[in-house]
């Protein structure tokens, strides 16, 4: 991810360009961390069973495994790429690793669930400071033009992989050794890379010296899990009952507290100002909607599997890899589509074909053929997530000044991580309602389906959203104005001003892929 100067006072002095020798071994250590950062957020699906049964987790609990990654990812995620500005990329890139890495050994030996759920918070934030590093250091390495863009290309493709490669790589360490080991295989390949990046990263940053906005970060996380874990007690308690109204409404409160910090920092993680223009607001909101639920099919489609139709971690893993490949699939059709269809319209189109394949998945039954119970409305799904994240991070970012771009696109992979975060809580305890505490196939598999059910009415609101709200143009970035009064409005409002499709390779790549889905 690019770095996130601020949006009021951008940074003053260039980024100190890293010696361009070693470019390859730069290139491919942080391919390395930003693989494993990926890897992370889809491996544990396929040993939450597993999980479960050793750690006496209970169903609302379980999310948790997933959710304190989430949120700690996504509350951090724009503090550690403004830290990495400060204190340099490599410095960051060695405290991410080592945090994640030591974090990944106590998830491996954690004895009881909270301090598995510990342990992985501490890993959310330790990607937190790792992945937006890597992304600044493939460009800082390689000369701007064709072998930028190769290196670019690689690390989105290695992203994707590890996204891709998650279930399969879970369900082969679930089945021969243990769920301990989605999370321990981390310790000694971090290590490896820990080394070699001290050994070899040059140090860079940026001029700007500003503190970070550490209370901002702070108060987005709290108020996330605030919410999330709200949301969660409501299944057992009710919506009207205190144990989940009082973390509703501290969550609420901190979120505003957070808006509120930012109205009024000088180095804010998200500049409000930023939020007026349509393209980037639009696709923003869509984004979360979107990430609220695509996030979780994972989640559901592996206990499904499991729970349901019996399959070991390692045929849960080998089942999904179809729907993993389609992510990928749909990141590479999308810059094609948009060239000549425009950025909103594939956009739509995917979030489309998503509820298709989420609204096939909610006919699933208790003894569903592999074809079309999982395959099938599986790759739907994901096709469309890769269709739509790609144009939808375009739009986001293409229309504003080069200096603010680093910066929107963290709050594109903020949203979709927020809004899966979310999502994944609303529908967990939706499915958890529905099944009323009976292990029975057919009633599993009536939560789950609830869980898809709502989950494509969510994605159509999504699609009338962007079809009503999102730019059909927006200027590129090589056009757009330095910020200030004009610059600020939407283009499309703008009237005598030159606008074109938003530049998809550029923006793409600036945004990252489709792979955080995975």
């Amino acid at each position: 991810m690019a770095p996130m100067p601020s949006a009021a006072r951008p940074a003053r002095s260039p980024v100190t360009p890293l010696p361009a020798a070693p470019a390859r071994l730069v290139v491919a250590l942080a391919c390395a961390g930003q693989f494993l950062v990926v890897l992370d957020v889809s491996v544990v699906n396929v040993a939450l069973p597993s999980v479960r049964a050793e750690l006496g987790m209970s169903a609302a609990g379980l999310q948790w495994v997933v959710n304190a990654y989430a949120i700690a990812f996504a509350g951090f995620l724009l503090l550690g790429g403004r830290a990495g500005d400060l204190y340099g990329r490599k410095r960051m890139f060695l405290v991410g690793l080592a945090l994640f890495t030591l974090a990944s050994l106590a998830g491996g030996l954690a004895r009881d669930d909270w301090q598995l759920l510990l342990a992985r918070a501490a890993q959310g934030l330790g990607a937190a400071v790792l992945a937006p590093s890597t992304l600044t250091i493939v460009t800082a390495a390689v000369p701007d033009g064709a072998a930028r863009a190769r290196a670019i290309a690689t690390w989105t493709a290695v992203g994707a992989g590890g996204g891709a490669a998650g279930g399969l790589v879970g369900g082969v360490l679930v089945e021969l050794l243990s769920w301990r080991w989605v999370l321990l295989i981390n310790v000694p390949v971090g290590a490896v890379v820990l080394a070699g990046a001290l050994a070899l990263l040059p140090e860079s940053r940026a001029g700007d010296r500003r503190r970070p906005d550490l209370p901002g970060a702070l108060l987005v996380t709290a108020g996330l899990a605030g919410l999330a874990y709200g949301i969660s007690r409501t299944e057992a308690e009710g919506w009207t009952a205190a144990a989940a109204l009082v973390p509703l409404a501290a969550g609420l409160v901190l979120i505003a507290l957070f808006l509120a910090v930012e109205a009024r920092t000088t180095a804010p993680l998200m500049p409000l100002g930023l939020l007026r223009r349509r393209s980037v607001s639009s696709a923003n909101v869509a984004m979360l909607l979107c990430g609220s639920a695509m996030f979780s099919m994972w989640y559901f489609m592996t206990l499904y599997a499991q729970n349901v139709l019996g399959y070991s971690p390692l045929e849960a893993g080998l089942a999904l890899m179809p729907s993993s490949l389609a992510v990928v699939l749909g990141s590479k059709l999308a810059p094609r589509l948009m060239r000549g269809h425009g950025a909103r319209t594939v956009a739509a189109l995917g979030a489309l074909t998503a509820t298709a394949g989420f609204g096939w998945q909610s006919t699933m039954t208790a003894d569903g053929a592999y074809v079309t119970a999982i395959m099938l409305p599986g790759v739907l799904m994901m096709l469309g997530a890769g269709l739509s994240a790609t144009p939808l991070a375009s739009l986001a970012t293409a229309g504003v000044a080069p200096g603010e771009a680093g910066l929107v696109s963290g709050l594109v992979n903020t949203s979709r991580t927020m809004g899966g975060s979310l999502g994944l809580a609303v529908l967990s305890t939706l499915a958890a309602g529905r099944t009323a505490g009976r292990g029975t196939p057919e009633a599993l598999t009536a939560g789950y389906a609830l869980a898809f059910r709502t989950g494509a009415v969510v994605l159509l609101a999504g699609v009338a959203l962007m079809l009503v709200w999102l730019p059909r143009r927006v200027e590129r970035a090589g056009k757009t104005e330095q910020p200030g009064p004009a610059a600020r409005r939407d283009p499309a409002e703008q009237p005598g001003r030159d606008v074109v499709d938003a530049d998809p390779s550029t923006s793409a790549a600036r945004a990252g892929s489709a792979d955080s889905e995975a």
